[in-house]
């Protein structure tokens, strides 16, 4: 290699760290911890832009959607110091990841470095010694035609939000988004809750048994089996498919449906029935393994077996690739290259034997017709795979599974097929109902594996079927009953518990039968069901219902789900994800108003179009100005947002807020949440009757018999408590804006009728204000009693004097919980009830302790994880004011919300504090007038 220093820039502090370790002396690897340059908000403009073509999104939209750019403020420092660096550097290479982001990134380091020593785009997969070798060997320049698709998407994602989040603003309430991946993602969550709501339960009854062979001559024809009654007269038994969403059979089934009389009569007439076979029917069963993950695939897996959330996942992966243990994380691409073909296939042979492994190495191939190729799968790092044992001792919790799923799956994919047959068993006996003999038959299935095959190593998970229990496992699981409410939303299948009847679920094993062979009955059950609703999305199904779409990209998946839970649009249930009343209202103004914008088609269409501006096929200021300004030879079908946002007309707020619950009732979605209107019922001042919605209450459980138990048990008006002893004031009980409190009825004051107005309002204005308190938490508006109104409103309470200071001590309550004051020194308390109890003694102790944050005493760690590799100082994870974070004791870095207190490393923790380190510390804002600064001109690629 040539003499001289070279300079390496990556994104991430792990990343950098990982990679100096394989490239030594004479590089310098530095990270820009992500991004250092975006589009500013407006407000930030300079003040001789703000007026002129930027002033509206920091884009000309008018002069070829040229953006302007700046570094943002946390990345200052971080531009600074890259840039000594580079004067002390021969050579830059530009080591960010290649995907269209990775090449943004290294695009805006190139225009903001201005480096004049040769720049060399170095780009790899996986961050091993090899791959390092090869990277530096086979470098190119940037890819222009990326960086424009980037580009592109960061351009439409500012005028869609900044053209149409306003309207939200407006309409239906302050702080709100949308987006062009968002928006549509809510409204799939909006119309599967839509679909539960308007859901009708059907009732229908089944009968299941126990089946054996009446004679058995050897071991193999005995043992019983489970078995359901799927005819009857010559009729198929209806099951829950055969009921549509409102309760009714569907006009083309031709099955009966059978209530609890008939199913019941059919299990007694059978008791003592002679059972025959009338027919076997066996056939081969074989099963491929899945392909290796996708970025996509990998979140729906990890969601189904490991239990984790999309953000949570895709931030272990990206810590298990900066550390060099798996492939690059964001891929579309099944593929895996021929060193990891090779490396999975020997492992296999290895670990199971060389029957596991087929003759010819698989060959998978992404279905999606945007996939981006660039990328292998998903896969563990190197040519040669370490085995999760061998990892066992450098990863823990999360990393651990992630990779020992990641492992699994890649060599799986290598290996043979699962083979065995699959038995389908029909059995019937005549039964006497109505006067009439009815020949029931009976249905059984079940698959027996004779070679494991890919299974001995990895089987993918599955979403739950709605109607899994309509299957003929109800009874091979030995479960009674019917299906459950929610199908599987909550808990998302397994899989890897072997064949369910060749479906999945607890395996069935069937005696060696012939027709004609006599069978006993036992245990026959007539068992009701109820259909189920169709199932909410999981974060799993959510971003399995996006992709089939083709909206939004793997990459993108993770944040857009974050997002719209951030944004109260929807909550988590366990695994099930539930939309708020806000989402309904967001997604009906977007439908009625915006209706392309959240098109599925059209979406996917947009995503399409990206893809080609990445191919060179398509140009982007041509895109973007017939996105924004539209096609005026093509009509109103091809309207520009501008003129789309432009010719809204008048919304009602009103109504888009409204969704009607029935029976005259409305759910309206207010400033401070949603609650029930009743038009048909007053209160005693003349008002509409209202009352609160819980927020633990999902929509679709929100029926009208609910809404009136709500607004039966609302308090109406006022509650009277009684009279304080000491004053003779009424005591009241009221619902205010920020929640229930308690105040005193001061009487109106007697004014001279001579008064003029100006002295009457000043007058009025000098009257004594009524002592008022806010409920603690553990409260209720409607049980709150006079004597705990009283202790309310006594507050502050004086605990003592403080004998070193004179200064007085007391205990309040306030809005970010109980706490002590003493002159203007706060501290936290412990709880509500200490605000009563606390003593001088124990008040002098927490004003003893140090003190931090918002006045609260310092608490013992939640964690102790070791030495930062940088500062050398023991790290530590405490609990904040604004959640967890870890500290060195000099820096302070808030976990993220993947990140679980129990589970974060030392290397996580050592992570996010360099990243802090990174940012430096946060400058205020001086008040003060300056000149603004000269127009930065835009920075063109070239």
């Amino acid at each position: 290699m040539p003499a001289g220093r070279k300079l390496v820039i990556v994104e991430s502090p792990a990343k950098a760290r990982t990679i100096a370790g394989y490239l030594g002396d004479g590089y310098t690897v530095e990270a820009s911890v992500g991004h250092i340059r975006d589009l500013p908000q407006p407000s930030e403009l300079p003040a001789d832009m703000k007026k002129g073509p930027f002033g509206k999104f920091a884009v000309d939209v008018e002069n070829g959607f040229e953006p302007y750019y700046v570094v943002d403020a946390d990345k200052k420092k971080k531009v600074a110091e890259l840039k000594r660096a580079l004067k002390e550097s021969d050579e830059l290479y530009l080591a960010t990841d290649e995907d269209r982001e990775g090449e943004a990134i290294a695009w805006h380091l190139l225009a903001e470095l201005k480096p004049k020593v040769p720049v060399k785009r170095m780009v790899f997969h996986e961050i091993t010694r090899e791959a390092i070798a090869r990277a530096l060997e086979s470098t190119r320049e940037l890819d222009t035609r990326l960086v424009d698709a980037q580009e592109t998407r960061r351009i439409l994602d500012r005028l869609y939000g900044y053209e149409v989040s306003p309207v939200l603003w407006r309409k239906v309430r302050q702080g709100l988004s949308a987006g062009r991946v968002q928006s549509v993602a809510t409204r799939l969550v909006v119309e599967r809750e839509r679909e539960r709501m308007a859901f009708r339960a059907a009732e229908y009854w089944d009968v299941t048994g126990t089946f054996a062979r009446t004679t058995a001559s050897s071991e193999a024809e005995q043992g019983a089996f489970p078995a359901r009654l799927t005819q009857l007269g010559g009729r198929r038994v209806a099951s829950g498919r055969d009921f549509d969403d409102r309760g009714e059979l569907k006009g083309s089934s031709e099955a009966v449906a059978l209530d609890e009389a008939r199913a019941t009569a059919v299990a007694t007439g059978l008791a003592e029935a002679a059972f025959t076979v009338l027919s076997l029917e066996t056939k081969p069963y074989t099963r491929r393994p899945a392909a290796p993950f996708t970025t996509s695939t990998l979140q729906q897996e990890a969601s189904r077996k490991l239990r984790m959330g999309s953000r949570q996942t895709m931030r272990t992966a990206q810590s298990l690739y900066e550390n060099g243990y798996i492939t690059y994380m964001r891929t579309d691409s099944p593929a895996l290259s021929t060193q990891a073909v090779d490396a999975a296939r020997r492992q296999a042979a290895e670990l199971y034997g060389p029957e596991f492994v087929p003759d010819k190495a698989r060959v998978y191939a992404s279905k999606n017709k945007g996939a981006q190729e660039a990328h292998e799968a998903i896969r563990p790092a190197g040519d040669h795979f370490r085995t999760p044992a061998q990892v066992a001792r450098d990863l823990s919790g999360d990393q651990f599974r992630l990779y020992e799923l990641i492992w699994k799956r890649t060599v799986a994919s290598q290996m043979a097929d699962a083979r065995g047959s699959t038995a389908s068993v029909r059995l019937g006996a005549d039964v006497e109902l109505e006067g009439a003999p009815q020949q029931a038959v009976f249905s059984a299935s079940g698959t027996v594996i004779t070679f494991r095959g890919f299974m001995a190593a990895y089987e993918e998970g599955r979403d739950v079927d709605r109607y899994a229990d309509d299957d003929a496992a109800v009874a091979a699981r030995g479960r009674r009953g019917g299906a459950k409410a929610e199908a599987g939303a909550d808990d998302a299948a397994d899989g890897e518990q072997g064949g369910r009847g060749g479906k999945g679920g607890g395996e069935v094993r069937l005696p060696q039968m012939a027709e004609g062979d006599a069978l006993t009955a036992d245990e026959l059950d007539a068992d009701g069901h109820r259909t189920s609703p169709p199932p909410r999305f999981t974060e799993a199904s959510l971003i399995k219902a996006l992709e089939e779409r083709g909206i939004g990209r793997p990459s993108t998946y993770a944040a857009t789900i974050s997002v719209i839970q951030d944004r109260g649009y929807v909550t988590n249930r366990g695994q099930a994800l539930v939309p708020s009343w806000l989402a309904f209202a967001v997604t009906r103004l977007l439908e009625e108003n915006f209706d392309r914008l959240v098109d599925y088609d059209f979406t996917a269409g947009m995503e399409e179009d990206l893809d080609q501006i990445a191919a060179g096929s398509k140009e982007r200021v041509a895109w973007l100005t017939q996105f924004y300004f539209g096609d005026a030879a093509r009509g109103a079908d091809a309207e520009g947002l501008r003129d789309l946002v432009a010719n809204l007309g008048e919304i009602d707020a009103r109504e888009v807020n409204s969704i009607e619950i029935g029976d005259g009732i409305t759910l309206r979605v207010g400033r401070y949440g949603p609650y029930l209107e009743d038009a048909s019922a007053t209160t005693a001042s003349g008002e509409a009757k209202r009352a609160s919605v819980p927020d633990d209450l999902a929509p679709d459980e929100l029926t009208v018999e609910k809404a009136r138990e709500l607004l039966d048990t609302q308090p109406e008006g006022d509650i009277v408590l009684g009279e304080d002893p000491s004053t003779g004031t009424t005591i009241v009980a009221k619902k205010g804006r920020f929640g229930p409190y308690v105040t005193e009825l001061l009487p109106e004051p007697e004014l001279d009728e001579g008064l003029s107005a100006a002295a009457r309002k000043k007058a009025l204005a000098a009257r004594p204000k009524p002592r008022t308190a806010s409920l603690l938490s553990s409260m209720q508006l409607e049980t709150v009693t006079l004597d705990e109104a009283l202790r309310l409103l006594s507050l502050p309470r004086v605990v003592g004097v403080d004998p070193e200071s004179g200064d007085e001590i007391t205990a309040q309550n306030g809005r970010y919980g109980p706490y002590l004051k003493k002159g203007t020194d706060s501290r936290t308390l412990p709880s509500e009830d200490a605000i009563f109890e606390i003593t001088l003694e124990e008040a002098l102790a927490i004003y003893a302790q140090p003190k931090r944050g918002r006045g609260a005493s310092a608490a013992a760690p939640l964690r102790e994880l070791g030495e930062d590799p940088a500062s050398k100082k023991p790290v530590v994870v405490k609990d904040g004011r604004f959640g967890p974070y870890v500290t060195d004791g000099e820096t302070n870095a808030t976990l993220r919300k993947e990140d679980a207190v129990e589970s974060v490393t030392l290397e996580r923790a050592a992570e996010l504090l360099a990243e802090k380190r990174a940012r430096g510390p946060v400058k205020k804002k001086r008040a003060t007038t300056r000149k603004a600064p000269a127009r930065k001109a835009a920075t063109k690629k070239s």
